[in-house]
């Protein structure tokens, strides 16, 4: 397998602008941007900072949740957190930053559709914030996560509760009974799952929804029907 190469200087001096932070050790910020598709050795692509990434943007936006929202009791404060931190979330901020660009991953990752495709830009962010944190401490991650979240996590609309909490309340009212959800296939590895479900109501068409874990894709297709029926408006 060939090695990828590193970023251009001018690649490099482009992207930092981007993010708002010069990193001291260069090569945290090749990894973050490395899919496993593209690595030329054992533990050399983003997977571990993409771990790391997710729990340091969790920890920064609940913060500043926890601050802002004075009054917003936990489950509130917890919704509006699954939706900032979503792959949806990410991959929106990776579309800003224009992140495709940087990324290097194989051929065949770069054909892919979808949500595999929404899935990588959305750990290239979770990445590139870990790579922050290991190179310039929880501080420098902040002040990139506020940048890029705060006005994300100020919106009148994030307290929307879950897809599948509101599908369960509609249909208990407008049906008086409950909808269901079948898994239909598990692929991927183990590493990056990719689960298919369904959810189904008496007399209406049923739903799918394929995402990283079995709650998501379950969410996800609770969210395609709530928007077909018209509860919940697409732009949401």
């Amino acid at each position: 397998m060939m090695q990828p190469r590193p970023l251009a200087p001018a690649e490099r001096q482009v992207l930092e602008s981007v993010l708002g932070h010069v990193f001291a050790d260069k090569a945290l910020l090749d990894r973050a941007l490395t899919h496993s598709s593209a690595r030329t050795s054992k533990g050399a692509d983003y997977e571990r900072f993409e771990f790391l990434g997710d729990r340091v943007l969790g920890l920064c936006v609940a913060e500043f949740l926890f601050t802002t929202f004075r009054e917003a009791k936990e489950g509130e404060l917890s919704v509006r957190l699954n939706q900032l931190v979503s792959a949806e979330s990410c991959a929106a901020v990776a579309d800003e930053l224009e992140l495709h660009r940087f990324i290097r991953a194989g051929a065949d990752v770069k054909t892919r559709g979808g949500k595999q495709v929404l899935n990588i830009r959305a750990d290239v962010v979770e990445s590139l914030i870990a790579a922050i944190y290991l190179d310039g401490g929880l501080e420098a991650a902040r002040r990139f996560v506020l940048a890029h979240w705060q006005n994300r996590a100020s919106r009148a609309d994030g307290a929307r509760r879950d897809a599948k909490t509101e599908l369960q309340e509609w249909t208990h009212a407008k049906f008086g009974r409950a909808p269901s959800y079948r898994v239909d296939d598990r692929s991927g590895p183990d590493h990056d799952p990719r689960f298919t479900v369904t959810v189904e109501i008496a007399g209406l068409a049923p739903e799918t929804g394929t995402d990283r874990s079995k709650r998501a894709a379950e969410q996800t297709a609770a969210q395609k029907l709530l928007q077909r029926e018209g509860v919940w408006r697409s732009d949401r």
